[in-house]
């Protein structure tokens, strides 16, 4: 059996024409300190103002400054297995959150990562957590009625959908049962309610969670929680999660 030169080469030519060889460029950098939830790190000249970083053991953190030299970062989770001269790397995305119906009934971190132990959620769909918002004439007017159930609100004080309202008052006075009892007062009035705790206890959230559930309230309700326990940043990007996720 012979075999031809030109068989031979148009064989070569064929494995040329068909390789594909697929090339990950990471930027990664090195941390120089790190402490109290915050760290620096060197080498990320091109990394974006709040943008998500991965560290080396997994952790993620958030562009917090950027200045000439390094960038400053704010650690979004436990930061003990962080130290100078671990790397971090860029992940290329703004901080977002999951957003969609797949949150609805679930408790969730600042991350949007269950936390209820029901397993993963499937979403596809992401929102940063820092969104413009939309300008004076492209926002409906508040005409449709927010009936909180209470009716000495809903008389004196009425609240309309798309309205912004303060709960203000000393220790407890009762504001959280307030918001419970409107999220419950919600129920076949086509209205998805985010919760989201703040610095609460787990065993207060969990209460609440098994409060909503019974009266099937969590059948339309996304509840984030950020407890007292959890790192300073995770507080603070609580609240814009949870604005996120509402405004999906």
């Amino acid at each position: 059996m012979s075999i031809k030169a030109e068989e031979i080469s148009a064989l070569i030519k064929q494995q040329l024409e068909n390789y594909q060889e697929e090339l990950t460029v990471e930027e990664t950098g090195t941390v120089t300190y790190v402490g109290d939830g915050v760290a620096r790190a060197h080498g990320l000249d091109n990394a974006l103002a709040g943008e998500l970083l991965e560290f080396d053991n997994g952790v993620y953190g958030m562009v917090q400054n950027l200045e000439s030299d390094d960038v400053g970062i704010v650690v979004l989770g436990a930061y003990d297995g962080i130290q100078e001269g671990s790397s971090v790397k860029r992940t290329g995305r703004i901080m977002e959150v999951p957003v969609g119906d797949a949150l609805i009934g679930r408790v969730v971190n600042s991350l949007g990562q269950p936390i209820d132990g029901k397993g993963e959620m499937k979403t596809d769909h992401t929102r940063p957590v820092e969104f413009k918002a939309p300008g004076v004439m492209q926002r409906k007017s508040v005409s449709e009625p927010l009936q909180t159930g209470i009716k000495a609100i809903d008389a004196l004080v009425p609240i309309g959908r798309g309205q912004r309202e303060l709960i203000i008052g000393d220790r407890k006075t009762g504001k959280t049962s307030l918001a419970i009892d409107t999220i419950v007062n919600q129920k076949d009035q086509d209205m998805i309610c985010v919760y989201v705790a703040i610095g609460q206890k787990e065993s207060t959230v969990r209460s609440q969670v098994e409060t909503l559930r019974q009266l099937g309230a969590m059948d339309y309700t996304i509840v984030v929680s950020a407890g007292p326990s959890e790192p300073a940043p995770m507080l603070y990007l609580a609240p814009y999660a949870g604005a996120a996720m509402g405004e999906e």
